[in-house]
């Protein structure tokens, strides 16, 4: 039951009427959060973004949701990036000893192997899913939409009294 109203969050969100870059920006925006340890301040920076520009906040709670559910299979590789970057590259051990003395750097926790490792594949993933997701969705409107909207069991749940009283509400501009 959980994966089909996963399934039918997605299918609304593709369905919605914003801009696929819109989405897009907020599903890549949200994998960071994901992929990366809950309490850092990298991630508190991100949700500020995902709010404060023209992006899908449902689209980020869903990359969000979604890359957080495997980040932890992923944890060792993080973990082994992280460490290579922190102990094995000389060159950056000056970098990483000079951030850690910035006053505010600490809370960024760096200086874990799992949030750095998993903070670096986040952004250099970011374009790729960006464009991914931006594609998925032009995709999916151009070539599926109209077929999922005439499925019987679509047809059925629209045509409910309760889906029609929602649709009026809607309709008069009163957010939901």
């Amino acid at each position: 039951m959980f994966w089909l109203k996963f399934l039918s969050k997605f299918i609304t969100l593709l369905h919605s009427e914003n801009e696929p870059r819109h989405l897009a920006a907020g599903f890549a925006l949200g994998a960071i959060i994901g992929l990366t340890p809950m309490m850092s301040l990298h991630n508190l920076a991100v949700f500020l973004i995902i709010l404060l520009f023209d992006t899908s906040i449902p689209a980020a709670f869903f990359a969000i949701f979604l890359f957080s559910g495997f980040a932890y299979l992923l944890d060792p590789f993080f973990h082994r990036l992280g460490y290579y970057l922190l102990v094995e590259v000389e060159a950056l051990r000056p970098f990483w000893t000079t951030l850690y003395n910035i006053p505010i750097a600490p809370l960024t926790r760096f200086y874990n192997t799992v949030v750095l490792g998993s903070f670096v594949i986040a952004i250099l993933g970011q374009l790729p899913l960006y464009f991914g997701f931006k594609a998925l969705v032009k995709f999916y409107r151009t070539r599926y939409a109209d077929k999922i909207q005439q499925l019987k069991l679509v047809q059925f749940i629209k045509g409910s009294n309760m889906v029609q009283f929602y649709y009026k509400i809607k309709s008069t501009g009163v957010k939901l």
